[in-house]
């Protein structure tokens, strides 16, 4: 009986248009095998349509990329299964946005990905992001000060809403979140098959490879189950969030108003989504708990399209006089009527005798 891998089939159904992402690797080799495995099987099989998708993000000399593509398109071919292709410049794209080379990769492929749903080529595209995977970025992220929303790291599910009446939803799916790359590369060993090896891959210039091969081996020698460790700390993460954001839904209608009071009743600007301004009053503010007002001041910021550092947040809270800041010795911002704040993102902040008002400036 031919060797198999478990993965997470839970949101894959009859019928189903599904898109494995393949570069080539070991874990997208690995994904597109078990899943034209299970959509072929005698018993059980998932019944979906499907077919891959390469991405060549021009990163890497020209004579590399092809041969990855080269492998793609035989490994597809071998198996009958539909590829699309797509090729863009990484450099390029980093070099307009001030992207880093990795963020602007991502950004490319997901911008294909939701292409092709939105036309109606996939119903979901599926990536082989693997439990290591979740373990390195969940580090990545810790390391750079997130909030529980980024320690949830890799999501298994992400929605993709259509854009225009015209377009298609769909979803993005890992289903080898639960799995070890130990345990794909053993699978295609036991299979003979080959896979390409990206040498950017032990490139130290990239973050994520040195947490990879120089940070997480030395944690690993306090705790042998680190990986795991934070792969579980993504999943509580995952959920506290998607609770706190159904909290936020009910109570925040209640506690953010929209621009300025003006005299003789009433505010200033509308309630449309992506106004400029937003207010909070401070007597709304004073009852609740420290975590909930956290989470209150940044969702305003949100809603004018900014996101609050921790220390931005702490300002905050220190202008509306609820807490010190920083921790020991004088705050740095009075907690006194027309004490402004000056934040990242062209936000600006004005405590009022009553409220808190946030104004994103253009």
């Amino acid at each position: 009986m031919p060797p198999t891998l478990p993965f997470d089939r839970t949101h894959i159904h009859p019928g189903d248009r599904i898109c494995a992402a393949i570069s080539g690797g070991a874990d997208s080799v690995a994904l597109l095998l078990t899943l034209h495995a299970a959509n072929t099987a005698k018993h059980d099989a998932l019944g979906a349509g499907l077919s891959a998708v390469h991405v060549d993000h021009g990163i890497r000399p020209p004579e590399e990329s092809a041969a990855d593509q080269h492998f793609v398109e035989a490994l597809c071919a071998s198996l009958e299964v539909p590829l699309h292709l797509h090729s863009a410049s990484v450099p390029t794209r980093a070099a307009q946005t001030g992207e880093t080379i990795e963020e602007a990769a991502r950004a490319i492929r997901y911008d294909f990905f939701r292409t092709l749903i939105a036309t109606g080529q996939a119903d979901s595209i599926l990536t082989a992001h693997t439990l290591d995977d979740q373990a390195e970025t969940v580090l990545m992220k810790l390391l750079r000060g997130a909030w529980t929303e980024g320690l949830s790291a890799i999501h298994p599910v992400v929605d993709v809403p259509a854009s225009t009446p015209s377009q298609h939803p769909g979803k993005i799916l890992r289903p080898f979140l639960h799995t070890r790359r130990a345990e794909i590369e053993s699978f295609l060993h036991a299979l003979n098959q080959p896979w390409r090896e990206d040498l950017t891959n032990a490139d130290p210039a990239y973050t994520r490879n040195r947490i990879r091969h120089q940070l997480l081996p030395q944690l690993r020698e306090y705790n042998p189950s680190l990986d795991q460790t934070l792969a579980n700390l993504a999943e509580l993460a995952r959920d506290e969030e998607a609770r706190w954001q159904t909290e936020l839904a009910r109570l925040l209608p209640q506690l953010l108003l929209p621009g300025k009071p003006v005299r003789g009743g009433g505010r200033a600007v509308s309630t449309a989504p992506g106004e400029s301004s937003v207010a909070i009053e401070l007597d709304r503010l004073r009852p609740l708990d420290p975590a909930l007002r956290r989470r209150v001041l940044r969702a305003a910021a949100r809603q004018l399209g900014a996101r609050l550092s921790f220390d931005e947040t702490a300002r905050l809270l220190a202008l509306c006089g609820f807490a010190p800041y920083p921790p020991v010795g004088p705050p740095t911002v009075a907690a006194r009527t027309g004490s402004t704040l000056h934040l990242a993102n062209n936000l600006r902040a004005e405590r009022s005798p009553r409220e808190l008002r946030l104004h994103r400036q253009p």
